[in-house]
């Protein structure tokens, strides 16, 4: 990384295989193309194959010679899952990371009004999703010296508005679940503290420039644009896993 915290393709992402779970969206699209700068090799997956291919061409032709592909993976599946999680590392030798952005939000005007059929899909999307990724990417993780679990959470989980219950217990049970993790990555390093890191990454809400052009007068007060978003989850490559491991990591201020 340089000053500016652009890729050059020679810092802590240069040859690294990672996955991105949810990789279609805008913030999908961004990470790809940040990672792809760094130098990394990049496995994505979406459950949408038209999305999924646009984004990694997208990423692909950014960057020539990027080694960027696409997987359509069931994410609800853990068998599936898994076999995406063994497939990316015997053909690339490695796993290095998985970012976890696969997402999903319903909500209410009041919290009389929540409709709990939101939190059967919202438990499916961002806690189910996250169970699976975390259970078939582990073990390939601990064997990396750079192993990283990201998990994008909102401001929510910790402050969640009456009309948000079903989001915001969704990502404080995902929230929770990669704290765990982080902590079986802490016994595993032992004395020596882990190599492998889990992190939470948390925003109010994020941005794009599709949504400012919709909105031209619109602030965005607090939001964090996925570029930015993208940047924050490259940099944690250039950190010490014990120092980001089992830490939320917050973009915006904290309620």
């Amino acid at each position: 990384m340089n000053a500016n915290g652009t890729g050059n393709g020679n810092g802590a992402l240069e040859g690294a295989v990672i996955a991105v779970a949810g990789a279609a969206g805008p913030a999908g699209r961004a990470t790809l193309l940040r990672l792809a700068e760094a130098g990394a090799i990049v496995v994505a997956s979406d459950a949408d194959p038209t999305r999924l291919a646009e984004a990694v061409d997208a990423a692909r032709y950014a960057h020539g010679g990027a080694t960027v592909t696409g997987d359509t993976v069931d994410l609800l599946d853990l068998a599936a899952t898994r076999e995406w999680a063994a497939k990316t590392e015997k053909e690339f030798g490695r796993i290095d990371g998985l970012v976890h952005l696969v997402g999903g939000w319903r909500g209410s005007s009041t919290f009389a009004e929540t409709d709990l059929a939101d939190w059967d899909l919202l438990e499916k999307l961002l806690i189910r999703t996250v169970q699976h990724t975390s259970l078939a990417f582990h073990d390939g993780l601990l064997r990396s010296d750079r192993g990283r679990f990201l998990l994008i959470s909102a401001a929510g989980a910790s402050h969640p508005p009456a009309g948000n219950a079903a989001y915001a217990a969704s990502k404080a049970a995902a929230e929770a679940w990669t704290l765990a993790l982080a902590d079986a990555f802490r016994k595993a390093g032992g004395d020596e503290g882990p190599k492998t890191a889990a992190a939470i990454l948390i925003v109010k809400a994020l941005v794009h420039d599709a949504m400012r052009a919709e909105r031209p007068n619109a602030k965005f007060a607090g939001f964090t644009d996925v570029k930015e978003l993208a940047d924050a989850i490259a940099g944690v490559w250039e950190r010490p896993a014990p120092e980001v491991n089992g830490k939320r990591l917050w973009l915006t201020p904290q309620p």
